[in-house]
């Protein structure tokens, strides 16, 4: 499928590794000039030179923690200036602990709320504006099913995520008029690893081993597997494109068939 991307500009955050790589790859792929953001500036800079050579796109690193609002506002200055604009704008920075309520204290949900809930609105109120001029722009908002699926040992995350599936549906009827689409996707048990961080968490809380809480994450798919980054990345290059010209508002889960709600 021609997806037509070639020459639009794009930025990802959480770039350098799991989903945000992927996508980033996925995107230089079709011909897109990618800005990717994240914490570690050495790990970030080894992304971004692998990337461009495995797709002979421009690839640009840019350092920035997310969670403070000078420093999401001034990255998102670079980019721009760097890419000579941005087209396409995929959140995917924030990882968020497990965690019941009584062992999680205000600086995690702090830290959760101010890098990822905070994170996304910041990069989304900086870079739509110049998108609804142009009419025309894609925000895709990588979230996570425990939004609609709450868990009591993920209560931060599951409380984030449901912030961010109201935030999705809100900016996309704002930015709808001007042909700007927000869409939201929410993977499952994906093998990245932040999946390993998270399967060792939940082990810590149930008395499992890491192994069977893995396999009793692969055994709630209907596919019985955990999915990989690319079947993430190769659905957001799609969202990205005027193939999803009438796709807006709405939230895909990638999960293997784990989510079972009418």
């Amino acid at each position: 499928m021609e997806l037509a991307l070639r020459g639009r500009r794009a930025v990802v955050t959480g770039g350098s590794l799991g989903i945000g790589r992927a996508i980033a790859r996925e995107l230089a792929g079709e011909g897109v000039s990618v800005a990717i953001l994240a914490r570690d500036a050495a790990r970030l800079e080894a992304a971004a030179r692998d990337l461009q050579a495995e797709t002979g796109s421009t690839v640009i690193p840019v350092s920035a923690d997310l969670s403070h609002a000078e420093a999401a506002d001034d990255a998102m200055r670079k980019a721009v200036a760097a890419l000579g604009g941005v087209d396409i704008l995929v959140n995917n920075a924030g990882a968020t602990p497990m965690g019941r309520i009584g062992d999680t204290p205000d600086a995690i949900w702090a830290k959760s709320i101010n890098l990822k809930l905070m994170g996304y609105a910041r990069c989304a109120r900086a870079l739509t504006p110049a998108m609804r001029e142009r009419r025309w722009g894609r925000v895709i908002n990588i979230i996570g099913r425990s939004g609609h699926q709450p868990r009591a040992n993920y209560i931060v995350g599951s409380s984030v995520n449901a912030s961010l599936l109201a935030f999705t549906h809100a900016l996309a009827q704002e930015c709808a008029p001007d042909n700007v689409l927000v869409t939201g996707v929410n993977p499952g048990p994906i093998r990245t690893p932040r999946w390993d961080t998270l399967t060792a968490q939940g082990a810590a809380d149930t008395g499992r081993s890491a192994e069977a809480e893995n396999q009793a994450a692969i055994e709630s798919t209907a596919l019985r597997r955990l999915g990989t980054p690319e079947e993430v990345a190769g659905l957001v290059a799609f969202l990205c494109s005027d193939r999803a010209g009438y796709i807006t508002g709405t939230m895909i889960d990638v999960d293997g068939g784990g989510t079972r709600c009418i």
